[in-house]
């Protein structure tokens, strides 16, 4: 058997948009997130140590929805009342998914402009 092949860490995750200019402006002007750069039909942005690229899709078996990202947040009812009020259109409110040993596991569903699935990620500790 040959060695581990080292891999420590996701470095970047692509998402497919349609309009790299109404993605800017969501992620960086609603979510907050850290704008990087922009290439011809491209941006980056920068989220907890995980780079963000989000592009046109070059090829048609690439132009589906992304995977699902969930973003850790601090407070999750609070992160769900700022982004609300910034016009995110949630699916679910935060909820209850699981009990953990010492927090709670809650979640908040809502997508992007192009239709992607993500969430906020609670823990919610006990007191």
């Amino acid at each position: 058997m040959s060695a581990a092949p080292g891999l420590k860490r996701i470095g970047q995750i692509s998402v497919n948009v349609h309009d790299v200019k109404r993605a800017i402006a969501f992620y960086r002007g609603v979510l907050g997130l850290t704008f990087l750069f922009e290439i011809p039909n491209a941006a980056f942005f920068e989220c907890g140590g995980v780079r963000l690229y989000l592009a046109l899709p070059d090829r048609p078996e690439f132009d589906h929805p992304s995977s699902i990202l969930y973003y850790e947040v601090e407070d999750i009812q609070s992160s769900y009342e700022s982004l609300l009020a910034r016009g995110v259109k949630f699916e679910t409110k935060p909820r209850f998914i699981a009990r953990m040993p010492d927090h709670e596991l809650w979640m908040a569903f809502f997508r992007d402009p192009d239709g992607n699935s993500l969430e906020l990620m609670g823990e919610v500790r006990q007191a």
